[in-house]
Formats: C-alpha cells, sequence, structure tokens
C-alpha cells in the first residue's frame, strides 16, 4: 500500500545529525490519519484509500460530511485526501496511518500551497528590470511592450503580466527525512518547502528518488 500522510507546518528548526554537523529542518505534525474510505476496482472502478486529518468541530462540516465520517466510525475532521493505489490493498476503514511509515535517511517529496502575494507586478512577480529611472520617466515599473504590431494583433497567450501572485500549489522533491518523533507525531525533515507556518502540507516517498 502506498503510504502518504497530511500534516501542518510548524515551522523551522536546527538539529545536530551523527556525525555533529548542524542541519536545518522543517517541522511537521504529520498525522495521525485514519482511514476513512477505502475504494475497489469493482465498486468505484478504481483503487484508492481515503484518510483525514485535522479534527474538527461537527457545527463547521457540513450533513454530507458529517455522514461520510460517521459511517466510517471516524470523529469529525476537517482534510480529507485520497491516495490512489495500483492494487486493492488490505487496509480497512478506521485503520490508523502514522509518522511510523516513514524512517530517517528516507527521501520524500512534501505538496504545499505557496504564500499568497496578491496583485503583484512584473517586477515583483517575474523580477523584471523594469522601465529606466530617469527623470521625465514615468512607467519605472511597468512591463513595457507586450506584443509587435498589427500581425499577429494579439497578445500571446502565457505573456508575463501583472496578477495574482502565490497561492499555488507546488511540490518540493527529494527531502530527507532526518529525525521521526513517533510519540509525538513530529517529521523533521531537511530543508524548507512552501507554505507559511500552520498550512496542510502531504508528504509521500520520493516518486523520483535518486
Amino acid at each position: 500500500m502506498k503510504h502518504q500522510l497530511l500534516g501542518k507546518k510548524i515551522g523551522m528548526t536546527q538539529v545536530y545529525d551523527a556525525e555533529n554537523n548542524l542541519v536545518p529542518v522543517t517541522v511537521i505534525q504529520a498525522g495521525p490519519c485514519p482511514i476513512t474510505q477505502v475504494k475497489t476496482m469493482a465498486n468505484d472502478g478504481y483503487n484508492a484509500v481515503q484518510i483525514a486529518f485535522g479534527t474538527q468541530k461537527e457545527s463547521r462540516l457540513s450533513g454530507g460530511e458529517l455522514g461520510h465520517l460517521r459511517k466510517a466510525g471516524v470523529a469529525p475532521h476537517r482534510h480529507l485526501h485520497e491516495i490512489r493505489q495500483p492494487a486493492a490493498v488490505d487496509a480497512k476503514v478506521g485503520d490508523v496511518i502514522t509518522v511510523e511509515k516513514f524512517t530517517p535517511g528516507q527521501m520524500v517529496d512534501v505538496i504545499g500551497t505557496v504564500k499568497g502575494r496578491g496583485f503583484q507586478g512584473v517586477m515583483k512577480r517575474y523580477d523584471m528590470a523594469g522601465q529606466p529611472d530617469s527623470h521625465g520617466h514615468m512607467m519605472h515599473r511597468r512591463i513595457g511592450s507586450i506584443g509587435m504590431r498589427q500581425t499577429p494583433g494579439h497578445v500571446f497567450k502565457g505573456k508575463r503580466m501583472p496578477g495574482h501572485m502565490g497561492s499555488v500549489q507546488r511540490t518540493v522533491q527529494n527531502l530527507r527525512v532526518v529525525q521521526v518523533l513517533a510519540e509525538k507525531n513530529l517529521l523533521l525533515i531537511k530543508g524548507s518547502f512552501p507554505g507559511a507556518n500552520g498550512e496542510v502540507v502531504l508528504v509521500r516517498p520520493a516518486k523520483k528518488s535518486k
């Protein structure tokens, strides 16, 4: 069974490894994630396991969500995530996935949401140089020309222009697990990845580990 965990980004700190080197790490409170549904090829057309994370008040969930979780015998949770499986699995509804599925030294991918920056110009959004700062110039931070002439007569799709920055999902691959603190449900992962402290992230075994 493919194991993935939802977790909450706590923040960054540093720890010493076995060789007494100082290693920067990001702390994730990962799981525990109860299984709320097991999908099979016979019933659903594909194999998958659905997990939950983050307890929540019943009043903050819809009737459909509450009914779904009650049927699984799971307390109200805020987040649900589905993990596709290549084949049928022996997991059962109510089983709990914990950080013990990961081991120190293992390579993982972390999926998070970039901090939202609102509407930004091209200098901040794409690191463009801007226009001259000389006297008499009134377009210091503008983009400049965005097209050519009557032919083609339109702006090409994908042209980098001002717009909303951040609040998009990004994946950082091949990060190393430094420590697993099972009693506290904590993962210490080397380096950093997108997302504000408190943001929900997904941790999975690396897909392209070297």
